[in-house]
């Protein structure tokens, strides 16, 4: 018990220096590196929460271990995004984002202490964490496409249909998540005007359809069909997300698809 005390302590530790600390992020000279930070950005928040919903329900310290690590990465690309040269964004609109963020990692911190302090999570501390994630990726999202704009880069169309299908499945997964580990899980699930999770199972099927329809070949073939085949396993659990289904199972898949389309975007930027 002491052991595990020691070991949720030094991993707060840690979550609390990535406020502090820069990572010696790259400065970036590209309009498309700034799009990929801003890409894992937004997809490592999600992950972030999808494991804080399972550290609420358990205190589970792998499931901290997963918070700490996603953050970690998310703290990467935001210092990245900060030190970049490309200049695609302005000040105003880099710092805009990083108080966001660092707002999202306040709150973290107290939901963790919250569930270590007393057992269980905090209703009002956990719906504030998941609005301000929503908030915090819709601005990420928002500052993409001005980026995107900005910088005068023509992606591949077919990996911006991989990240937008990766960012809908990192927050469906998150979601999913937080109608799991709490009987009111509608308080955090960010607004209520938000798309429902059969809605953007739909918009997946779109997403990856575009995908499937490029032709691909080869390993790219291989990574696509790996993800529409993890994809068709738990589609019908997002389209009947209020019937019984097996969690860990969703949420595994789920991440295995995230691996799958980050795989397909790295191809795809190899061909490129």
């Amino acid at each position: 018990m002491k052991d595990a005390r020691l070991r949720i302590q030094s991993l707060l530790a840690a979550l609390i220096l990535l406020s502090l600390t820069a990572f010696g992020a790259k400065a970036q000279d590209t309009g498309a590196e700034f799009l990929s930070d801003l890409h894992n950005f937004r997809i490592n928040n999600y992950l972030a929460l999808d494991s804080f919903y399972a550290f609420s329900a358990s205190g589970d310290t792998e499931a901290l271990n997963r918070i700490v690590g996603s953050i970690n990465v998310s703290n990467d690309a935001m210092n990245s995004v900060i030190a970049s040269t490309s200049g695609v964004l302005s000040e105003q609109q880099v710092e805009s984002l990083n108080q966001e963020f660092d707002e999202f990692k306040d709150l973290m911190r107290g939901n963790i202490n919250e569930v270590r302090e007393s057992g269980y999570p905090d209703l009002r501390l956990m719906a504030d964490l998941a609005n301000n994630a929503l908030e915090l990726n819709e601005l990420a999202t928002e500052l993409y496409g001005v980026a995107q704009e900005a910088s005068g880069t023509r992606s591949d169309a077919r990996i911006e249909s991989a990240r937008s299908a990766a960012v809908v499945m990192a927050q469906m997964m998150a979601r999913y998540s937080a109608r799991t580990h709490s009987a009111v899980a509608q308080t955090f699930q960010g607004s209520s005007d938000e798309v429902s999770l059969d809605q953007q199972a739909l918009q997946f099927d779109n997403l990856l359809e575009r995908l499937r329809a490029s032709n691909p070949t080869n390993e790219l073939k291989t990574s696509i069909d790996d993800v529409s085949s993890k994809w068709q396993f738990i589609r019908g659990s997002y389209i009947n997300y209020n019937e019984n289904n097996v969690s860990f199972v969703i949420d595994r898949y789920s991440k295995g698809i995230i691996r799958g389309l980050t795989t397909t975007i790295e191809l795809l930027e190899g061909n490129a």
